[in-house]
């Protein structure tokens, strides 16, 4: 007989390994799905940092132990306010906890999840099967890659994301333009030109914004009361977005699709200011109108200001530097009968969820950007893992004594051939 989890958790990124370890520690059987990391490791350009403070950039357990400056305390490395971290680093630091704090993960892709009598029954391109009572989509942000539209038509090699690239210095010596105003748009220009390309930044916005230098974690009471520190920045809206993603919910769908449109809106780290104004021109107050692809393998884009003036820029490769937009219906791997019927967040993309972070269907969970509308601003951010990962494993449990079900109950077995059961609670020590 076919051994049922009572819960797979599909994704390995902050969210998926935080909800694997929390619900481990709840005694549920679980497995957790997926690549490790992937967006840091896969994704994110050699000799990028992370914008965020180490103290806010952790990945959740229940008991707290297998934090940023845990792993940095026992390998000798910094881990500092203020002090950039490399991403590198960052990518360590979460295959480390995949391996301390939660269930082995088991590194496949899931090709489709689908109704399975009370529960799911899901498939992997690497031929295993499984079957759960509950299941948590933590895909994380690479199925909801964004381009402008008129960069959309272009052929793969005239343009890319730049979550797609390790190595910028294939670039050397080439004309990239890159299209955007936040932090991924500044470094990965700046990158370029420290790695022998020719960058221009082009952007909508009138304006760079970027951030300051952190104010000290040990403060005069009085100033710490009128500018709090959070995880997602200094200031009050800051710390209630970062603090209070529960009262967000209870807002309006409209209010918090619009906070999630607006707050904490495109800027570039304090410490990349000086290495991205000396090295990248930039044209500001720009939309990007069309692109025509020309012999040769170049790019011709034309572009036009709020006043109408027009300007024509030519290049050897075009990065967008958009973002992510979250889209219910980029995720195939879901069947297509019970993504079409989830409730949706006012007109959006984004399914609406419990205060358990379970959608319309019952024993749906979702994690990370997909529950931004939801729950707001800081599940856009890796801090907001912490506070998904405990309410979702209680909605969880919620789900299966709604079900009748003791978690842990599962039959006997594991599936052939799919890796063991990954149940269990943490482990204990720290290597």
């Amino acid at each position: 007989m076919q051994r049922t989890e009572d819960l797979v958790v599909i994704g390995a990124g902050p969210y998926g390994l935080s909800a694997g370890a929390h619900a481990a520690a709840a005694g549920l059987s679980v497995r957790v799905l997926g690549r490790p990391m992937a967006s840091w490791r896969d994704h994110m350009p050699e000799g990028m940092f992370l914008k965020s403070e180490p103290w806010s950039s952790n990945l959740s357990d229940p008991a707290g132990r297998y934090t940023l400056a845990a792993y940095c305390a026992s390998r000798g490395l910094p881990a500092e306010h203020g002090r950039p971290m490399q991403i590198g680093t960052y990518g360590e630091y979460g295959l480390w906890f995949a391996r301390e704090a939660g269930p082995p993960v088991e590194e496949c892709t899931v090709t489709s999840v689908a109704p399975h009598g009370e529960g799911f029954r899901i498939l992997t391109a690497e031929g295993s099967e499984l079957l759960a009572r509950a299941v948590v989509l933590a895909v994380g942000v690479m199925p909801f890659t964004h381009y402008p539209r008129a960069l959309r038509s272009l052929p793969g090699g005239h343009v890319s994301h730049s979550s797609g690239h390790r190595d910028l210095g294939r670039f050397a010596g080439e004309d990239v333009v890159v299209v955007g105003a936040g932090q991924a748009a500044l470094e990965t220009a700046a990158l370029l030109a420290e790695r022998g390309a020719r960058p221009r930044l082009v952007a909508r916005a009138g304006r760079l914004s970027w951030n300051t230098l952190p104010q000290p974690l040990e403060r005069p009471l009085l100033r710490a009361l009128r500018e709090p520190h959070s995880g997602l920045g200094t200031g009050w809206r800051s710390w209630v977005w970062s603090e209070l993603p529960w009262a967000v919910r209870r807002l309006p769908a409209a209010t918090r699709e619009r906070i999630v449109a607006t707050a904490l809106g495109p800027a570039g780290a304090w410490w990349l200011r000086e290495r991205f104004e000396e090295r990248v021109p930039v044209l500001l107050g720009h939309r990007l109108r069309r692109a025509v692809p020309l012999d040769g393998g170049r790019t011709r884009l034309g572009l036009s200001t709020a006043a109408g003036e027009e300007a024509v820029l030519e290049a050897d490769h075009v990065i967008a530097a958009t973002g992510f937009q979250p889209d219910l219906d980029r995720l195939r791997m879901l069947d297509a009968g019970v993504r079409d019927g989830l409730r949706r967040v006012g007109g959006g993309g984004s399914p609406e969820l419990s205060a358990g972070f379970e959608s319309s269907y019952p024993g749906l969970f979702f994690a990370g950007l997909l529950t931004a509308p939801s729950f707001g601003p800081s599940m856009r951010f890796v801090h907001g893992a912490g506070f998904a990962a405990g309410r979702l494993v209680t909605g969880v449990l919620r789900r299966l004594g709604a079900a009748g079900r003791r978690p842990g109950a599962s039959g006997p077995g594991p599936v052939a051939g799919s890796g063991g059961s990954g149940a269990g609670h943490p482990k204990s020590s720290m290597r």
